[in-house]
């Protein structure tokens, strides 16, 4: 199936309830209103792509060792999918790497599939923009062997362009004669026209700077820039390179806007959830209280939920944040973080909140400065 990616965008609606009313709709109410969640001017202009305020990950679909996944997952799934494009959100975030073991490429996989699969309109299906990230694996070593790779992404989803062609994390750190080499692999699928707009993620910036002049004296714009940014990813590093990117009309993406779950209050000390994320959480989670009594605070007063206030942060601050899911209840909480904004005053009395916790969310390995 060809996927065309138009620059114009239809109206959205989001089905929901007031935003006075509970904090997270029912799946009845959702289907029985037909309220825009968020005004066409508030979609984000990304170079020639438009897209929704906020999008949605899919780390999980395919992650054992991290999520859970499991295939009986997959028409869960699509129903989360299905939820979200039929509620206005069209840009998914995917990689070629996500995927444990033999399932390696399956979130790109199945996004292809619930593309295909979506009931609705086709010029629905045509506005969706997927973004997928292309490893920087040691054997990609030629601009050439980048270009297989996003040939491969674009066989897996069986679509003819990706929205958004990013480079998963920067080698400068461990293997700067690599780096080169991606770089003109990110001109060459955009000069061959395998993709929309080029991105990156995992970097700081300086080497966005590196790379943004890099690109732009070979005629390639750099439209999207994915770093770790949430309440519990707030530090100087972040802030710079939102600056930066600010400066040059970048968009950040920011990904893990709930901390991997930590800023969604489901967890404490004594609940922690399984595998390799409950052995961070016993680290961080006893310092978060003063934040997460603030997002609780706030959520009260404002009758949401805490992850809705803290995605809203992320919107407040000029990003587009992409939350995972892998259900349809999270997906229509997710939503809830659209349509509003945070005060002044409520995104200071989180930002004093978040400094006064004392332990912070560990960075990615390959985050360059």
């Amino acid at each position: 199936m060809a996927l065309s990616l138009p620059a114009s965008k239809s109206i959205s609606y989001f089905r929901c309830s007031s935003p006075t009313n509970d904090a997270v709709p029912s799946s009845s109410v959702f289907k029985s209103l037909k309220i825009p969640r968020f005004w066409p001017w508030q979609k984000v202009k990304m170079g020639p792509l438009t897209v929704s305020p906020m999008g949605f990950g899919t780390w999980a679909w395919g992650n054992q060792l991290l999520w859970g996944y499991q295939d009986s997952m997959d028409s869960e799934l699509q129903r989360t999918f299905n939820l979200a494009v039929e509620n206005g959100i069209n840009l998914f975030d995917t990689a070629d790497s996500y995927g444990t073991g033999r399932l390696n490429g399956q979130s790109e996989k199945l996004l292809g599939k619930f593309i295909r699969e979506f009931p609705g309109d086709q010029q629905v299906k045509n506005d969706i923009v997927i973004a997928t990230k292309f490893a920087a694996y040691p054997w990609r070593l030629t601009p050439g062997q980048f270009v297989n790779a996003c040939k491969s992404s674009l066989d897996r989803m069986l679509i003819e362009q990706i929205g958004i062609g990013q480079l998963h994390w920067s080698t400068a750190n461990y293997a700067p004669l690599q780096e080169r080499a991606l770089w003109d692999g990110l001109v060459a699928m955009y000069e061959k026209g395998l993709v929309r707009a080029v991105g990156v993620s995992n970097y700081g910036p300086k080497q966005l700077l590196k790379i943004h002049k890099y690109l732009d004296d070979r005629g390639v714009p750099l439209r999207s820039a994915q770093v770790q940014f949430s309440l519990l990813s707030m530090g100087n590093d972040q802030m710079e390179m939102k600056n930066v990117c600010d400066s040059l009309g970048i968009r950040v993406i920011a990904y893990s806007p709930l901390g991997l779950g930590m800023l969604t209050g489901k967890y404490t000390p004594s609940n922690l959830p399984p595998g390799p994320r409950g052995l961070l959480f016993r680290q961080i989670l006893p310092g978060l209280e003063p934040l997460l009594t603030s997002l609780r605070e706030i959520a009260q007063r404002r009758r949401k939920t805490i992850p809705q206030i803290a995605i809203n942060w992320c919107i407040s601050k000029g990003t587009i944040p992409i939350p995972g899911v892998k259900s349809v209840k999270q997906a229509e909480e997710n939503l809830g973080a659209l349509g509003w904004q945070l005060t002044s005053d409520e995104l200071l009395q989180l930002e004093y909140a978040a400094l006064d916790s004392p332990r912070k969310m560990i960075q990615n390995v390959f985050q360059t400065k």
